[in-house]
């Protein structure tokens, strides 16, 4: 057993007694506390009307809660859950050790529509293992006001150096708005996958084509020492508990001059019933290191499976197909307007003119996308895939454990250099017990 699961083994045995899916007629879906997922949960009685035969039961959890207890359930064929949030890091994996369930759809859903390279993510010879409920990027969002104020144009690509200079200027603790808001809150899918792009973009890469951990290499200390330095100078105070729901609640609140993170936020921060912002946001595409032209844009997606464990398939697949359809996508916009579907996942929504006369972020949400390059994440050879993520199971683990070292760094409880030689050495720790 890898490390990803060595960890959870044990806590799961002793969790998974009432196993609410071995109740027929009814499936309980695990989900991430996202803007998305809540609206979904929101118009849940539009599928009972259809579907009263099936009863649905939510469990909503935080992302790297939610992270730790699917893992568990899935490692130990628990049951618990019949449907599974997760992203594209876990389907292949999950895939290929036979713990998710297949999914096939009728022609009326368009499997062919689904954005290729999101489907080719979730496709493990041949067979699609999840289906996409929302796709993302990531991207700079930024304060239009508060630019032209402080007289400063937003570049059509800009680069590091400019937004640390940028940001610090925009800072204005008097007003209570800090310069730039990122990830700070520790975990593989939360602060690293913010400090990963950047350190990509920065020609950092967590491994050689020897599998030898890079934490030791100038460029990750460069593009480390500019994350903390930049949020110690121009973040919010409390950075390093911060995630993305945090920071979207700041800029939302308008006490973020600048916000660099996933696509999805787009809809969020440009809707006037939730952001006192909605009207003075502008989007440009990830920011690069003077030099060098990688953008570090991750390809994400959150998605639906089925485990193999689950005692209501059939149920929980007549769910998916509903949730992730473009029936669907039609029903949010009937309720929310079309700037509030769920993003990133089918080839027909960037070819609506409603949904992209209503939604601003939608040419930069496909921009981004298109120009994430999972097979070449950083600027050298590396022998993994993956944009925010190195996509081995090890890595979940790892992922999570240097995402406490440099939350450490971001709170002052430690410096950058220790950091990195921390992340250096544990991480060739456990490559080396994984026998890479």
């Amino acid at each position: 057993m890898s490390s990803l699961f060595r960890v959870t083994a044990v806590a799961a045995l002793a969790s998974c007694t009432a196993l609410s899916g071995a109740m027929a007629g009814t499936i309980t879906i695990a989900t991430v506390n996202n803007g998305d997922m809540i609206r979904m949960q929101g118009l849940t009685d539009e599928f009972t009307k259809a579907h009263p035969d099936i009863t649905v039961n939510w469990v909503t959890l935080e992302e790297n809660t939610l992270r730790e207890r699917v893992t568990t359930d899935i490692a130990t064929g628990g049951g618990q859950y019949d449907i599974l949030t997760i992203g594209n890091y876990e389907v292949p994996i999950w895939g290929k050790q036979g713990w998710l369930a297949p999914l096939e759809f009728d022609a009326a859903y368009d499997v062919d529509d689904l954005l290729p390279a999101i489907r080719g993510g979730l496709t493990v010879e041949g067979k699609l293992y999840a289906a996409p409920f929302n796709g993302e990027s990531a991207f700079l969002m930024y304060r239009t006001d508060l630019f032209e104020k402080a007289g400063l144009t937003m570049p059509d690509s800009p680069t590091w150096e400019f937004i640390g200079d940028a940001a610090r200027k925009l800072t204005d603790a008097s007003a209570g708005v800090a310069g730039i808001c990122l990830r700070g809150k520790a975990g593989w899918g939360e602060n690293m996958a913010f400090v990963t792009a950047l350190a990509n973009s920065y020609g950092a890469r967590w491994f050689d084509m020897d599998w030898k951990p890079q934490f030791d290499t100038e460029a990750w200390h460069d593009a480390a020492t500019f994350y903390v330095d930049l949020m110690k100078d121009a973040g919010p105070a409390g950075a390093s508990s911060n995630g993305f729901n945090e920071n979207l609640t700041l800029f939302q609140q308008g006490k973020c001059a600048m916000w660099i993170d996933a696509t999805t936020a787009g809809s969020f921060v440009t809707d006037p019933k939730n952001s006192t912002v909605a009207d003075k946001v502008g989007f440009v595409i990830f920011p690069t290191k003077e030099g060098l032209s990688n953008h570090g844009n991750w390809l994400w997606n959150w998605n639906l499976a089925i485990p193999a464990s689950s005692k209501n398939q059939a149920d929980a697949k007549t769910f998916i197909e509903w949730a992730t359809s473009k029936d669907y996508t039609a029903l949010v916009a009937s309720k929310e307007g079309w700037a509030n579907v769920p993003p990133g996942t089918r080839t027909s929504l960037y070819e609506n003119p409603e949904y992209l006369k209503a939604a601003p972020f939608a040419a930069p949400t496909k921009a981004a996308m298109d120009a994430a390059d999972t097979t070449k994440p950083t600027v050298d050879e590396v022998p993994y895939t993956g944009g925010q993520f190195v996509a081995i199971p090890e890595f979940q683990s790892i992922g999570t454990t240097v995402g406490q070292l440099f939350a450490s760094a971001l709170a002052g409880q430690s410096s950058v250099d220790d950091a990195l030689a921390q992340a250096q050495s544990t991480t060739q720790r456990e490559m080396r017990r994984a026998g890479y």
